[in-house]
């Protein structure tokens, strides 16, 4: 049986709520006020939180921050209730780790139907997230030597290109561009965006020197359907896609390599996807804090000091620019990074890339 801790103030509402819960076939366990919810979370560490806003003692806020800071509770799927008058503040509480919400009153149905929710997510996110990191590691030591191919062939492709150079945010293709060519970054970084009808980017991609660039269009003959800018003075060099296409046919070690980084590239979106979905805000950011360190310094995991856009780290995290900064300034005062003119730098990768949030 599922165990449910409602911490809630009014004693009416938290009779009536832990009577619908008890008959829906759950263990309900009940709290007063934060401070009380708390205690009782580390008592019977439930399946799932839901709590009220607005209380006496500890509000839903502090429970929240409690919570999160809990390696034993912090996954732990949180509801808040809110009342009508107190409905636009649930932003902030979603920012601090609530995974829903619900606004009094509810009825029963409402009630319900959030609680499955919530508990059937955190089920499949059981299920998927830690076969799909062994998989990642699996794939990732097996396809060594066939991605040492690749890289080979590519290389000899790259004899007698002339550089060509772009300035700092120059666009380098376009979405909806013919994709002509390969791109190998000689210098430089390379970052790649996809775009919706309000302009609001979500960065898929980042390329430093040796990396190619624009394989996926080239292999499904396509246009580009992304956008790839330049993050600071960057030299490519192209390949021509005909060229490209030729060495792939041609050469079948080279083939066997691309289709498997192919393969690692679609498990990685796949868990990139996942994370936008189902973490809380703090793990969003930290992991685009790794995102960005093991792409840009991959052999490096203390103080790698990284200097993105702070647009870039909220569209890599998928949230919106200031909640990004708030969450980089909790992690400054908990000691994991420092911010130092525009700079971010990272104290220690492992112990944010293996903290639970």
């Amino acid at each position: 049986m599922q165990k449910i801790l409602l911490i809630e103030d009014d004693d009416q509402l938290r009779r009536n709520t832990a009577e619908i819960l008890e008959l829906s076939n759950y263990e309900v366990y009940t709290a007063e006020n934060g401070k009380i919810g708390v205690e009782k979370a580390l008592q019977c560490q439930p399946d799932l939180v839901i709590c009220d806003l607005m209380m006496p003692v500890l509000d839903g806020y502090g429970v929240l921050k409690v919570l999160q800071k809990n390696p034993v509770l912090n996954t732990i799927p949180v509801i808040l209730l809110t009342a009508k008058s107190e409905r636009g503040d649930f932003r902030k509480g979603m920012e601090l780790g609530a995974d829903d919400y619900l606004t009094k009153p509810f009825d029963e149905v409402e009630l319900i139907s959030a609680i499955e929710t919530r508990l059937s997510k955190v089920e499949h996110q059981q299920h998927s997230v830690t076969p799909q990191t062994n998989v990642v590691e699996e794939a990732h030591v097996s396809a060594n030597f066939n991605y040492a191919y690749l890289t080979e062939g590519l290389q000899q492709l790259l004899e007698d290109k002339r550089p060509h150079h772009y300035k700092k945010k120059s666009v380098i293709y376009a979405e909806g561009d013919d994709a002509t060519r390969l791109y190998y970054v000689q210098s430089g970084k390379v970052k790649v965006i996809l775009q919706n009808n309000e302009g609001k980017e979500l960065v898929t991609g980042l390329y430093k020197v040796g990396d190619f660039v624009g394989i996926q269009a080239l292999l499904s003959g396509s246009a580009y359907v992304e956008t790839a800018v330049a993050l600071e003075e960057t030299e490519l060099l192209y390949v021509p896609k005909d060229l490209f296409l030729q060495a792939i046919h041609q050469n079948r070690a080279m083939a066997n390599g691309l289709i498997q980084w192919m393969a690692q590239e679609i498990i990685q979106q796949e868990k990139y996807l996942l994370g936008l979905a189902y973490n809380s805000l703090r793990k969003r950011v930290a992991e685009s804090l790794v995102f960005y360190a093991k792409h840009i310094h991959p052999d490096q995991t203390v103080d790698i000091i990284v200097q993105p856009s702070r647009e870039d780290l909220a569209s890599i995290a998928g949230t919106a620019t200031e909640s990004l900064i708030r969450t980089l300034s909790d992690f400054k005062q908990e000691g994991l990074i420092e911010i130092t003119s525009g700079k971010v730098i990272i104290l220690d990768l492992l112990k944010i890339q293996h903290l639970k949030y």
